[in-house]
């Protein structure tokens, strides 16, 4: 298939992790499977899969994996040295890296279209939940109203010199984000490369282009819930019982900032489609909060995006 080449395809995919979401990839791609580099790793935790063919694989590959570590040692949660651990443990980070101001900008202009329900303050809230139902209980209400205290978009101030947590025991977590925002990088460091026919899969789906040979990406929504086309977009799914704290499974993950309770919309699963994976990634979280009345006003200040599957 010389066209691959030709053309410089490449495909990137990751386990779906909460998401669940399956690229269905064009015949010939399937077809020319032997001609294809295939890397497994991880990213922000989750297992991640690149599959590619370019005449100059090897040094693709050695660049993605460089630009995934990279991006982890700044938006890693769990890694004592990252940026936004430093920024949590010490409550303020100077000389950010412009990724992280970045995405906490994109962060803040959901923040605003969503009228609070997505919050990346949430972090000490989830904390509660986390500890609480890992010694078998649920949260008390005041244990829910204490780590409230500690939430809210507006104690965090955002500079390119200087950020700041200006609440006591405020923490941030880029769950929700990040996985989207990681997406964007990669295509935008691909595109530099000058690929045009990418699909990129870190649990949230970015695609730049469309197939070889000019079709959309066919893509299966999560649950096998139909399916949907992606050309120059990404789709972020969200579910609010994806993951859960308790054993049972119902006490989902997905926790509302203005309420500290666990998502009451009763939405089941929420797909969204935006030029951007980072902007789809936040939105689909928050409409696990939101009615569909609120979901559709806040559509109407975010350019692109749309509601694939609400269920």
């Amino acid at each position: 298939m010389p066209h691959l080449t030709r053309r410089r395809f490449l495909t990137i995919s990751a386990a779906a992790g909460l998401c669940g979401l399956a690229t269905s990839l064009p015949g010939s791609v399937a077809a020319a499977a032997d001609s294809l580099t295939t890397w497994r790793g991880t990213a922000l935790g989750a297992e991640t899969r690149i599959t590619f063919a370019h005449p100059q694989g090897d040094r693709l590959m050695r660049s993605v994996r460089a630009e995934l570590e990279r991006l982890e040692a700044i938006f890693s949660l769990y890694r004592t040295d990252s940026a936004l651990a430093r920024l949590n443990r010490d409550g303020q980070l100077s000389a950010p890296p412009q990724e992280l101001v970045d995405c906490l900008g994109i962060a803040g202009a959901i923040h605003r279209a969503t009228e609070g329900a997505f919050d990346l303050t949430i972090q000490p809230l989830w904390a509660t939940y986390a500890a609480a139902h890992a010694s078998g209980r649920k949260p008390s209400d005041d244990d829910i109203a204490t780590a409230l205290q500690r939430v809210g978009w507006s104690g965090v101030d955002i500079d390119t010199q200087v950020i700041r947590l200006n609440r006591s025991g405020a923490a941030l977590t880029l769950n929700g984000i990040a996985q989207g925002y990681i997406a964007d990088r990669i295509a935008a460091l691909l595109q530099s490369e000058g690929l045009t026919e990418v699909m990129i899969n870190t649990g949230e789906l970015r695609a730049l282009g469309g197939q070889p040979g000019g079709r959309d990406w066919d893509v299966t929504l999560a649950g096998n819930r139909g399916s949907t086309r992606l050309r120059d977009l990404a789709l972020a799914t969200s579910a609010p019982l994806g993951t859960a704290f308790d054993q049972g499974g119902t006490t989902g993950h997905i926790l509302d900032p203005r309420t500290g309770r666990p998502a009451a919309a009763g939405w089941t699963q929420v797909s969204v489609t935006a030029p951007s994976a980072a902007v789809a990634d936040g939105l689909s979280t928050a409409f696990c909060l939101m009615s569909r009345t609120a979901i559709e006003t806040a559509l109407t200040w975010v350019t692109g995006a749309r509601i694939v599957d609400l269920a």
